[in-house]
């Protein structure tokens, strides 16, 4: 498809171009920021390309990428094979997991991560918020800093996260939560919770994306999805296991409160179990 209306595009269409047909298996990765800085034009130009392809945005591009070089099942199960007995495909997926976490761990950065953290010590409220697969992380992240005694909420509605961005205040902080780093509706929020004045951190899968251009500190993780893969394990785990590392951080600069909160909210259970 490309090079049938390769002739027709513009010099900088053509740099997208070439990028994408000089390395398709990398290409699939790459978000939107990334493919304009490989071909050194602006993202405007990538959104130019999949238009003049007949798609509709970049994300449905990169699908037909996919589906161009894989058959469906080395989309969905990556470097497991078919042929895989139980034993095995357990085995792949625990060693893919597990250098998830050993990424992610190697990525943080401790200015950063303490940064987050004293600014969550002395918010007056923080909101996480994400869409999709992690706007279920978003909802996790609000049960876990309520145990810990903050106020805090959390949404994955697009419609409920641009108000509350707007509601925002200097106080506070926001974070929100998004692998691609690319989602409309959690960049276009961000947009909004910036001009609050509010501390703002993101967690994501690139460093290099929307999402991280606006934020005041970044917590990465490295999993990296296909676009059939949306919502992988993979890259939850490695959210989960970054807010896990957070929240055991505020939980040893805060200890009575901590303490006090746990066992309160531990109490206010405690007759629903048997």
């Amino acid at each position: 498809m490309i090079n049938s209306v390769y002739s027709s595009l513009t010099k900088s269409e053509k740099k997208v171009a070439d990028a994408v047909l000089g390395d398709p298996e990398a290409a699939v990765f790459y978000t939107i920021t990334d493919l304009a800085e490989k071909a050194g034009v602006g993202e405007t130009s990538v959104i130019r390309l999949c238009r003049k392809l007949g798609f509709k945005g970049y994300q449905e591009f990169k699908l037909s990428i996919v589906q161009d070089l894989a058959s469906p099942v080395e989309q969905m199960s990556g470097k497991i094979e078919e042929r895989d007995d139980l034993t095995t495909i357990a085995k792949k997926i625990t060693v893919q997991n597990t250098q998830a976490l050993q990424n992610a761990l190697s990525l943080i950065n401790e200015q950063n991560l303490q940064n987050i953290v004293e600014a969550m010590i002395k918010a007056d409220k923080i909101y996480f918020f994400g869409v999709g697969s992690s706007g279920i992380t978003a909802m996790d992240a609000k049960y876990r800093f309520m145990r810990l005694g903050f106020n805090v909420d959390a949404s994955m509605d697009s419609h409920v996260i641009a108000m509350n961005a707007a509601l925002a205040k200097k106080e506070d902080v926001v974070a929100f939560i998004s692998t691609s780093g690319s989602t409309k509706d959690v960049v276009d929020a961000l947009e909004i919770a910036k001009a609050s004045g509010a501390f703002i951190f993101c967690l994501t899968n690139h460093a290099r994306s929307p999402i991280t251009q606006q934020a005041d500190a970044v917590l990465l993780g490295t999993s990296r999805e296909m676009p059939l893969q949306g919502g992988a394990f993979s890259s939850k785990l490695s959210q989960i296991h970054l807010l896990d590392i957070l929240t055991t951080a505020i939980s040893l600069q805060r200890k009575e409160q901590t303490y006090s909160a746990l066992e309160k909210t531990a109490k206010s259970v405690i007759q629903k179990l048997y």
